[in-house]
């Protein structure tokens, strides 16, 4: 049975906690690390046993690396990533998956041209409480859906060149964070008809409070909002016929899910998760390999355009353009 080795494109946050999920993952290893700074690489490298790389490409390289992750700033994620491809290495790229839907194409023509397999890593889709949502009301008992009201909202320490504040770093609420309750809205419904967004728009130019409106053919809606300057609920509600769902704290990964009748009964439906829920990404990436596959079903390349596109069609609306090349 093969190992797969995993190179680490970045050594913050998510880089590391892609790390310490791989424990859970069969048949995979934390094999190398890259950094720009050396100094960094080495650090994490004696952390979690393996190489370390002072370059990006030097990662990309070795060709005892089989999968790389990116985890790199959302500004560099279609840069690293075509890299990689275009040298033959299998990616999972952190979300956003790119900055547009330009960008985005271009990653999936890289992956169709080598042969190689690419998923965006938004871990939301494999949290199994999610996927029990998405069963529940496939299933029909709660009735048709009616309304979705969900937000993920914030405060973050002001300062320009904070990551969530810089437009150079393609900061702000919508792309860092509202992009998790507007992937949850549209997994549970579908691909929206229409899209209707306003915007608080900062002084460094990006955006510190979005909402918006996913309608429907039918009458029903699914209502965000995101923030990095309040601290909101951060959950979701899914109103239906005969009751609702309710997912807690936080979106992305919801401490608790639970279903209430409208005749007032009610049943806590959270599932016991293993690993730090980074692994069940991890574990769909190995499970495509080892069926040849060079995109994934759950999370598939047609997935990743409904939600650039949706994210590019709100920034139309709110005016929020990065640079030159964006929209």
């Amino acid at each position: 049975m093969k190992t797969y080795n995993w190179g680490i494109i970045g050594t913050g946050f998510i880089g590391q906690k892609l790390a310490e999920a791989l424990a859970f993952v069969p048949q995979s290893k934390v094999y190398a690390v890259a950094s720009r700074n050396i100094e960094t690489a080495n650090i994490f490298a004696e952390k979690y046993n393996c190489k370390a790389y002072g370059t990006y490409e030097e990662l990309a390289n070795d060709p005892e690396v089989d999968i790389i992750h990116i985890a790199t700033p959302h500004n560099l994620h279609c840069e690293n990533t075509l890299m990689c491809l275009n040298k033959g290495k299998h990616v999972l790229c952190e979300k956003p998956f790119a900055i547009n839907g330009k960008e985005v194409r271009k990653m999936i023509d890289a992956a169709k041209a080598n042969n190689v397999f690419l998923m965006d890593a938004l871990w939301t889709r494999f949290n199994p409480n999610i996927i029990k949502v998405k069963k529940i009301l496939d299933s029909g008992i709660l009735g048709k859906v009616t309304l979705l009201k969900t937000d993920f909202g914030e405060r973050k320490p002001y300062h320009p060149e904070n990551r969530f504040f810089s437009k150079e770093l393609t900061g702000g609420s919508l792309i860092d964070m509202g992009i998790y309750p507007l992937f949850v809205s549209i997994f549970m419904l579908g691909k929206p008809t229409k899209i209707t967004a306003t915007a608080g728009i900062g002084k460094t130019g990006v955006d510190t409070n979005t909402s918006f409106v996913l309608g429907y053919d039918d009458d029903k809606l699914a209502v965000i909002s995101s923030s990095i300057v309040a601290d909101t609920e951060s959950a979701a509600t899914i109103y239906c016929e005969k009751g609702h769902i309710h997912m807690s704290q936080y979106i992305y990964a919801p401490a608790k899910i639970s279903i209430k009748m409208l005749d007032g009964e009610s049943e806590d439906i959270t599932e016991k998760l293993v690993g730090n829920i980074y692994n069940y990404e991890a574990v769909e990436v190995i499970e495509c390999l080892e069926k040849g596959k060079i995109q994934s079903d759950k999370m598939s390349w047609e997935d990743t355009l409904v939600i650039i596109d949706s994210l590019d069609e709100i920034r139309r609306q709110i005016g929020l353009v990065f640079d030159a090349h964006d929209l």
